[in-house]
């Protein structure tokens, strides 16, 4: 018995979960530090909502990591229409909340499906490339389908209105695209394409708020009362962290509530703010431990489908750790993207975790599905 339980410890691995875990450890730290002094109940308690969720979403990755990866990719189809289906039924009966209508209540449950989408997107792209040779460069004409399996869920959440999210769908997609790999001619067309795109865009696309979130990263202090406030009390959290920071629960942003959403979008800032530079450095290596292991994985696994699923996991973490960093440091304009395992939310906690949870899959087949 005690061989068996030995030998199941040396090929189970459990590096994923274990980043997962360390980069958590910081952020329920940091979530409690920046709203333990917040008058109302709901906030000040916050930590131990996220911190069920949390253990909710490692179970459900310790579960997913015992299936055989052959499983995801003969589900690929409906994960990809059930998280589409999800989608759909917010926009036909979802809450609407601070001017959009991106959740479902169901009992006390509230949950946020376009976070599913992501990992929905994933398995729906994994499993289509999946039937194309990987040795063909793919021309323009082969991202027509799975341009249509993206823009369906991402013209949905759109609507929501959610930016961010439908954003963020589109940058998964070309992370996969681009690991599949394009012709020259492909990248040229894509790029004319974006240019077009992003100007039709903005100009009949958007909403005013939404093009004012544009005007406010250009310049931030054209309304430092109004839209730009956000972003100007971010740059000040950022900025006076200097070096070392002023210490665990010792953030003026978070503790006078200059810095709104400081548990969601902004806990980024706050964690400079009370831990300086090398703070975040040390963070900023958490994040890059796990894409590194998550890069080494699909370059090392046999199956092409467990390769494109990998790297659209990884491409999930990276995308939301990459923007939510850039935006708060003034580095892109502000959009609600989540900074992974940092940012309050039990919809993208449980996301990462079955994220988690197919990596640990794959990376367990060779020693335990063969």
């Amino acid at each position: 018995m005690n061989h068996t339980i030995l030998q199941f410890f040396k090929r189970y691995d459990f590096s994923f979960i274990l980043c997962m875990s360390s980069i958590f450890l910081v952020g329920i730290l940091n979530l409690y530090s920046a709203t333990h002094t917040q008058s109302s109940d709901h906030l000040n308690t916050l930590y131990q909502s996220q911190l069920i969720w949390f253990l909710i979403s490692v179970v459900v990755a310790i579960l997913v990591s015992f299936l055989n990866p052959k499983s995801f990719e003969r589900m690929s189809w409906f994960g990809y229409g059930f998280t589409v289906f999800l989608v759909v039924l917010v926009l036909l009966m979802g809450k609407v909340g601070m001017g959009a209508q991106r959740w479902l209540v169901l009992g006390p449950i509230r949950m946020q499906p376009s976070e599913f989408m992501k990992l929905g997107l994933v398995l729906g792209l994994a499993r289509y490339f999946t039937r194309v040779n990987p040795e063909i460069q793919l021309s323009f004409k082969d991202l027509i389908i799975p341009g249509i399996i993206t823009l369906i869920p991402t013209v949905m959440v759109m609507i929501q209105p959610d930016l961010g999210t439908s954003m963020l769908l589109l940058f998964i997609f070309s992370f996969l695209i681009f690991y599949k790999r394009l012709r020259w001619k492909t990248i040229w067309t894509l790029g004319i394409i974006a240019v077009v795109s992003g100007v039709l865009m903005y100009n009949f696309g958007l909403r005013e708020y939404q093009r004012k979130r544009i005007h406010t990263f250009i310049d931030p202090y054209q309304d430092a009362k109004g839209s730009g406030y956000n972003a100007i009390q971010s740059e000040i959290a950022i900025g006076s962290g200097r070096l070392l920071g002023k210490g665990f629960k010792n953030s003026s942003q978070a503790s006078l509530q200059y810095l709104p959403e400081n548990h969601t979008d902004f806990v980024f800032a706050i964690f400079n703010e009370e831990h300086g530079f090398f703070g975040s450095v040390f963070l900023i290596v958490l994040y890059l431990v796990l894409f590194l292991r998550l890069l080494w994985l699909a370059s090392s696994v046999q199956r092409f489908y467990d390769s494109v699923l990998v790297v659209g996991v990884m491409s999930i973490f990276f995308w939301h750790t990459f923007i939510n960093m850039a935006m708060v440091s003034g580095l892109l304009p502000i959009v609600g993207i989540p900074l992974p395992l940092m940012s309050y939310g039990g919809s993208s906690m449980l996301t990462f975790g079955v994220g988690i949870g197919m990596a640990t899959s794959i990376s367990n087949s060779k020693n335990f599905f063969n």
